[in-house]
């Protein structure tokens, strides 16, 4: 397959994902709570938060980018384009998109893009929630990598690593620290018991003691 028709189908299934992911689920949001969800980037200017933002922007941009570049023939893939390739690239964005729209509903009420500190979200441990922390996350990088299997550009290469980047600040220096002085003993017993990112890895050490309590939930949220 050329490298054009790749990056038009991976522009083509970028484009679908992020509607569905981002406007579909914001308007659902907001006929069903009056809000879109959107709480922006999170910390001042150079703090952890504020650079996990930054790099979500960018991931987004790049992924987008690289196929329409690759679409309009100016960025030439790095790889040679197959169609086994292209295939399987596509199924795992389809497959990560879907799970992004599905743990995003499992959140109901409580989905955010971004943290308002001024917010008591309810904790969801059910469903998803259950296997894994942040399957929204874990989701997009799944989604984005079957973007970077189809055409792989700089540019969506770079997208794909800006998204881990980004998703690991975001959920160890905002989310997490959020959720700890939110909702305390109860979300370190949940985070003790079921991983971050994939079933079984990232979980609290010694969740649920006195002692793990005491260390986790020893200052505000940054």
């Amino acid at each position: 397959m050329t490298t054009d028709r790749a990056g038009l189908v991976a522009l083509v299934l970028y484009a679908i994902g992020c509607a569905a992911t981002f406007g579909w689920r914001s308007y659902v949001h907001r006929r069903r709570t009056g809000s879109a969800g959107f709480r922006g980037i999170s910390g001042p200017a150079g703090s952890a938060g504020w650079w996990g933002g930054v790099l979500f922007v960018v991931a987004l941009v790049a992924g987008a980018l690289g196929p329409a570049l690759a679409a309009a023939g100016v960025l030439p893939a790095r790889e040679s384009t197959t169609v086994v390739r292209v295939v399987v690239g596509a199924l795992l964005a389809l497959v990560g998109f879907v799970l992004v729209l599905a743990a995003q509903g499992a959140l109901g009420s409580s989905w955010r893009i971004g943290v308002d500190l001024s917010e008591r979200t309810a904790l969801v441990t059910d469903g998803w929630f259950s296997r894994v922390r942040n399957p929204v996350f874990s989701a997009m990088v799944v989604a984005l990598a079957g973007i970077a299997l189809v055409i792989p550009t700089v540019l969506t290469v770079a997208a794909l690593v800006a998204l881990v980047l980004a998703v690991q600040l975001q959920v160890r220096c905002v989310e997490e620290p959020y959720l700890r002085a939110v909702h305390g003993a109860t979300y370190l017993r949940y985070a003790g018991t079921v991983g971050r990112f994939v079933p079984g890895l990232g979980r609290y050490p010694r969740a649920g003691t006195d002692s793990a309590t005491a260390s986790f939930t020893g200052g505000d949220v940054p």
